[in-house]
């Protein structure tokens, strides 16, 4: 009988001694250069720091949306938002995740793992359907979109909406307690846990005790500079728990940004544009990867990855093939456009095998193949055609030079974008105008003043 028993556990699918937890701490309009690992001065990052010299850093890691919601898209379906013309924010009805799509929850469900999301959701609440505990999520509470977004309640727990938060607008601390909370009810079993921060969104808040760590900046440094501190913070609550119940050597873990930085404090080390645009600014970010007893520590990569590769790379260390699509949508499908980095991360390649990334967002778009990206970042622009390796400020056009390779990725986005749904929306305020300011080009040789200034 015993021996019974001991089978009928090995077979479960419930059984996941070997099945390692999942835990993505997605950071919110975070500057790539931002942690200290990065090169970010303005505030330490010990957390995050740390688990770059536990894991792996990739220094051309990209987010498949420039802005928040599209983002979320790609990393929590593991395909190109543009599949279904999410181009752009979700802030009303018809705007919503498709239910077509499967999130990264709904992947994980059937291979045993207990889900939960704590923080930003941004993938629709305009019903019940488009709301997290329907998307996959067993747990669930955090702010539906931005904070003060909207007129209706901008928090949720479960499925009820929410017009206060006790703690809000500081939520990073709310947050890591949530998470602590999770992680203690599900330790015996995986889970997936998917920290989804509002820092360093705006508004620009902190509790007053980390305010008064950088009083010696000025008023709108100080609070950048709190607000990511405290969400650094949080991250390592999250990690000592973890430490403390001996799950972080079985814990496959990801650091990554929605998309690049908003606010003019956010440190970017030379790259031009911000979020709202495809230039390198709004799409490459912070991107890390840990798995203390499978991936070797300390590395730095340089392949270009993309947020669309977590959940193959979940899906592959869980041992879980990806769920089927809704059987009642016409253009149902379970293609990921991501691939499983695992092989990389272990050390067992050196290389990604060679591939294309698409990026789009109403009227810009860019693709980006090996060192040579080609960009068009507003509606009458000329696309450009630059090399990263020389020029990562993208300040030098050489399509002139190179006109096979400019008709080369021209021909490979039309083809791309013809293989996906045209935007259901477009955000018209960032798809217009070159000269705005978050578009200029960067200045060589020079830092600005936030780069100059240190925490004591």
């Amino acid at each position: 009988m015993r021996c019974l028993v001991i089978l009928l556990a090995l077979c479960s699918p419930l059984f996941a001694a070997s099945q390692p937890n999942i835990v993505i701490f997605y950071l919110d309009d975070m500057g790539w250069a931002q942690p200290g690992v990065y090169g970010g001065k303005l505030a330490p990052t010990p957390n995050m720091d740390r688990i770059a010299a536990d894991g792996v850093r990739f220094t051309n890691g990209y987010s498949s949306g420039c802005v928040c919601s599209p983002g979320r898209v790609g990393l929590m379906t593991g395909r190109y938002q543009a599949r279904t013309g999410h181009d752009a924010n979700s802030t009303r009805e018809g705007r919503e995740l498709l239910l077509s799509e499967k999130t990264m929850a709904q992947h994980l469900k059937p291979g045993g793992y207990t889900t939960s999301i704590v923080g930003k959701w941004h993938l629709g609440d305009t019903a019940p359907e488009f709301m997290p505990l329907a998307r996959g999520f067993d747990f669930a509470m955090g702010t539906v979109g931005n904070l003060g977004e909207g007129k209706g309640p901008s928090f949720y727990r479960g499925s009820e909406l929410l017009k206060e938060l006790e703690g809000a607008p500081v939520t990073s601390p709310v947050y890591a307690k949530e998470a602590c909370g999770f992680i203690d009810a599900n330790k015996e079993k995986p889970f997936f846990l998917y920290l989804s921060f509002n820092a360093v969104h705006s508004p620009i808040v902190a509790s007053p005790h980390w305010l008064e760590k950088f009083k010696n900046l000025d008023k709108r440094q100080q609070g950048y500079a709190a607000l990511i501190g405290e969400a650094d913070e949080a991250i390592g609550t999250v990690m000592t728990k973890l430490r403390d119940l001996k799950l972080e050597e079985n814990t496959l873990l990801f650091v990554i940004s929605d998309n690049g930085g908003a606010s003019k404090e956010a440190e970017q080390m030379g790259l031009r544009g911000s979020k709202w645009f495809v230039w390198e600014g709004g799409i490459r970010v912070t991107w890390m990867a840990q798995w203390k007893s499978t991936i070797p520590g300390n590395r730095v990569v340089n392949d270009p990855v993309i947020q669309l590769d977590v959940l193959p790379t979940a899906l592959a260390a869980a041992n879980v093939v990806a769920a089927s699509a809704a059987k009642d949508s016409a253009k149902a499908e379970t293609t990921l456009d991501g691939v499983n980095l695992l092989p990389l991360l272990k050390g067992e390649t050196d290389k990604l095998a060679p591939r294309e990334l698409y990026f789009r967002f109403g009227v810009q778009h860019a693709v980006r193949q090996g060192d040579w990206k080609l960009v068009k970042a507003s509606k009458d622009m000329e696309p450009l055609l630059v090399n990263l390796t020389t020029d990562p400020g993208e300040q030098i056009d050489l399509s002139a030079e190179n006109p096979a390779k400019k008709a080369e990725l021209t021909a490979l986005f039309d083809k791309w974008n013809a293989s996906m749904q045209p935007p259901r929306w477009e955000d018209q305020r960032w798809n217009g105008d070159l000269n705005r300011k978050a578009d200029k080009k960067p200045k060589k040789g020079k830092k600005g003043k936030k780069g100059k200034k240190k925490a004591k």
